[in-house]
């Protein structure tokens, strides 16, 4: 078959790469070297094309599809691959892999429908999570919006539009398109075993297996399809009434948004920090930078309640702390954003406090700002001069300011957003618990663990991935 072989040309994978496979298996042989070419076409979406006379133009069809093959190219026409339900050749459908309740299997058996059933039940999950029905009417909606002639007469809103659009759309295609591959694998087993071919029907057999994997991360990715989901993120810390004991706990709770960052990837940036009088803090502020870091944190909005015993108590007797947690998402998107006058804005220099430097408590280079009409601050002192920490202050302002319009617009439209819960005492949310027992546990979705030490070193994970999946079984529940 290799004498045939001249160049390939990639296209996005459909069902008429199986067709096109199963002509080629067909027609060309049953060797090891073409059964090996046949399977690498499938896994990785080629198609090969012919510059040999010694293959005949061929007339061939596929289900809806019709295509020629010519000894010197491919030309397909006829149905697109936009229809509602994708299926294999015969038949079987997403709908029907799950309606048949096949066994699901550890990933180690080698059995297909086992693989089959998982990757058809990520889907659904995927497609639950993101809400399909109202995903579709939103983008039909969308599209009518952007076949109007004079949507670019607003250039700023038609942007916007635009750019939904295509974030839905891409959302709706990747679905679709993880659909279609499962099918595939499906139909490549099918006629592997038709062909009695061992090798083709384990190479697909791992293509399945390796694509079960990636369908559960995808579900995972569902899970922030929230319009700031994407963006970077501040993340401030406050620590609530009980002074030394309570400051103490706020140091804790910020090092544990460190560490979990830092295990994500993410870059991080302490913008404030006040330190207590004797230890820890009593209000800090972080930037976490990285893809999806507010889809993550928004779960830890809310109170974080310690019980513990007391290291500042002489009697060494059980103390109860509390830290406050808000997370703030830092806008891509400047339309979006808030217009802040100078003339608004009132800002103080001050000497900056801390562990000492060369500049520390000498010069002025601290830096307040408020927000006059709203009445909200922002400060910065980490940075050596000046001119940095009020850019550093200014961005944290706008972050804030941008969520207080956030806020105010969902209270206008009743929609209150998961990530803007209302942050006071009575709302914990989390129990750290070291004495008399160790355990940690979420009081919104009852997830618990008992490796306390792993948790507060940033292991945050899975309270994170439980209360978004909580949040969104819930929204659609009330939908």
């Amino acid at each position: 078959m290799s004498s045939f072989l001249r160049r390939s040309l990639r296209i996005r994978r459909s069902n008429i790469v199986t067709g096109f496979s199963f002509f080629l298996y067909k027609h060309v042989g049953n060797s090891s070297e073409s059964r090996r070419y046949l399977s690498h076409s499938l896994l990785h979406n080629t198609i090969p094309c012919f510059a040999s006379n010694s293959l005949p133009s061929t007339n061939y069809s596929y289900g809806s599809h019709q295509f020629i093959v010519s000894p010197t190219r491919v030309r397909f026409w006829g149905s697109q691959a936009a229809a509602t339900e994708h299926s294999t050749s015969d038949g079987l459908t997403v709908q029907g892999i799950l309606a048949n309740n096949w066994t699901i299997l550890e990933e180690n058996e080698t059995d297909w429908k086992s693989h089959a059933t998982a990757v058809a039940q990520s889907i659904h999950l995927i497609k639950r999570r993101l809400q399909w029905t109202k995903l579709k009417v939103r983008l039909d909606m969308l599209s009518a919006q952007l076949n109007k002639p004079d949507l670019w007469d607003d250039p700023v809103h038609a942007g916007k539009i635009s750019r939904e659009h295509g974030s839905l759309l891409g959302k709706m295609k990747e679905v679709n398109a993880l659909e279609q591959e499962l099918l595939e694998h499906i139909d490549m087993i099918k006629l592997a075993r038709e062909e009695n071919d061992a090798e083709l029907e384990s190479e697909s057999l791992k293509a399945l297996l390796i694509m079960r994997r990636k369908a559960k991360e995808k579900e995972l990715e569902a899970l922030l399809s929230g319009e700031q989901d994407s963006c970077p993120c501040y993340i401030e810390v406050q620590a609530g009434a009980g002074g030394t004991e309570s400051m103490d706990w706020a140091a804790m709770v910020m090092q544990m948004y460190k560490s979990w960052a830092q295990r994500r990837g993410y870059e991080v940036t302490v913008m404030d920090e006040m330190p207590g009088e004797i230890a820890g803090i009593k209000r800090a502020t972080i930037k976490v930078d990285g893809e999806f870091a507010f889809g993550y944190a928004k779960a830890e909005v809310g109170v974080h309640r310690l019980v513990r015993i007391s290291p500042f108590d002489s009697n060494k007797r059980r103390h109860t702390s509390f830290a406050a947690v808000a997370v703030i998402p830092i806008l891509g998107d400047v339309s979006a954003r808030v217009q802040i006058n100078e003339s608004d804005l009132r800002i103080e220099r001050f000497r900056a406090g801390g562990a000492g430097g060369q500049h520390v408590n000498t010069t002025e280079s601290a830096v307040r700002i408020i927000h006059i009409p709203t009445g909200v601050t922002a400060t910065c002192q980490n940075e050596r001069s000046q001119h940095q920490n009020k850019a550093s202050a200014m961005s944290v302002l706008q972050s804030r300011l941008d969520q207080l319009e956030m806020a105010r617009q969902a209270h206008l439209n009743a929609q209150h957003t998961q990530s803007l819960t209302d942050i006071t005492w009575g709302s914990q949310i989390r129990s750290y618990v070291l004495h008399p027992y160790r355990m940690v546990k979420d009081l919104r979705t009852n997830y618990e663990v008992s490796d306390t030490d792993s948790v507060l070193e940033g292991d945050l994970d899975g309270f994170i991935f439980s209360y978004l999946s909580a949040s969104l079984d819930k929204d659609e529940d009330n939908a």
